[in-house]
């Protein structure tokens, strides 16, 4: 039965991914059932940990475990992330390979710590790759002017990367550029084929309204934007994706096997509760493209989204220009909304990951 999920997939060119990831979900067969219904692959964050760990009991047994044999609290912790990343990566490894490597990925993001940090994240994303040691590990970088170098760096040395937290248009071109460039230097250095590596760019989509609705309330101009920028800055990044993946200098790359880095929309939950549930799944579907989903998102979109191309029309792209320009007009400085935005995803993350630490070793104490 062709579901939602799979006619976007095999319709539209759209892999829509699952934007969580927990134990309970690979014992309990949660996350089986999801890939059964047309999931395709999984991404996770430090916030997503966070409420997996400290939100539930199912770690517990194995964390006393870890702490019993030595770990410090934050070995523990990288312990239970990698070993539910491997176990995903298994479940998730048909997938991988009926697609010929352009899905079943799961993706683990570095340590939140050293978003500013370009050796310290190459070291990690080295390292976490190698601990789950399952080709279809997806390492998450931040697209901060730090992270951007070790992109280029890890897709040189031919390691799939997952660019997150991308707010921007001139953001996402450097990303692109990344990409391109870490193949041109892995070509450079002798690779034989291109094939082997993968990367998506995760273009961050709610948060953006959400910031420029509180700018359009606190200046009471472009009220007739809200709920609009998102969508727009993800048709402007599509047009983007497209212009920057053809020409010679691409089709040299796309000769010896390169894949193109393909966007992926993530923070598709609506914040407002006025917009419409699937507002940013069903306005976003396009060729080569993921959509990252938390489950009620997905769901909805199960129910009741529109399963139709829609990212690239004609009408989407008038749309997104004139709310660009209308951005402009009504003073939102778009640059710094997404240096916010940024600043804040950074933050938030590191919060998750400090908060969680701390739940750990508060429980650590209970042990004792």
């Amino acid at each position: 039965m062709t579901t939602p999920l799979i006619s976007m997939s095999q319709d539209h060119g759209q892999s829509p991914w699952l934007d969580n990831l927990k134990r309970s979900y690979l014992s309990d067969g949660t996350l089986q059932k999801l890939v059964d219904r047309g999931v395709r692959g999984v991404t996770s964050n430090p916030s997503i940990f966070q409420k997996a760990i400290s939100g539930s009991s199912d770690y517990d047994a194995s964390f006393a475990e870890l702490v019993a044999a030595g770990k410090t609290v934050e070995e523990a912790y990288w312990d239970l992330v990698v070993d539910d990343v491997s176990n995903a990566c298994r479940l998730l490894r048909p997938v991988y390979e009926s697609s010929h490597g352009v899905d079943g990925y799961v993706s683990l993001e570095v340590s939140p710590a050293l978003a500013h940090d370009t050796d310290g994240t190459e070291r990690d994303a080295r390292s976490l790759a190698a601990r789950v040691g399952e080709p279809n590990v997806m390492i998450k970088i931040p697209a901060t002017k730090e992270g951007v170098p070790a992109i280029r760096t890890m897709i040189s040395e031919g390691y799939d990367i997952n660019v997150t937290l991308i707010f921007s248009l001139d953001r996402y071109a450097d990303v692109i550029e990344a990409y391109i460039g870490g193949l041109e230097d892995r070509l450079a250095a002798g690779a034989t084929t291109l094939a082997d590596v993968a990367s998506v760019a995760s273009f961050f989509i709610s948060r953006v309204d959400s910031e420029v609705e509180k700018r359009i309330g606190a200046s009471g101009r472009g009220t007739d934007l809200v709920g609009k920028p998102a969508v727009a800055q993800g048709v402007l990044a599509y047009q983007l994706f497209l212009h920057r993946f053809s020409g010679p200098r691409w089709e040299r790359l796309a000769a010896h096997g390169a894949r193109v880095q393909r966007p992926l929309w993530a923070s598709t939950s609506t914040k407002n509760p006025s917009f419409p549930d699937t507002l940013y799944v069903d306005t976003l579907i396009g060729p080569s493209t993921v959509n990252t989903l938390p489950e009620a998102t997905l769901e909805a979109f199960a129910h009741h989204g529109v399963s139709a191309r829609s990212v690239d029309t004609v009408d989407a792209i008038v749309k997104a220009h004139t709310v660009w320009e209308g951005l402009v007009a009504a003073g939102i400085d778009v640059e710094d909304v997404a240096e916010v935005l940024e600043r804040e995803g950074v933050a938030s993350f590191a919060k998750a990951f400090d908060e969680l630490l701390g739940t750990l070793a508060d429980r650590v104490a209970e042990f004792k």
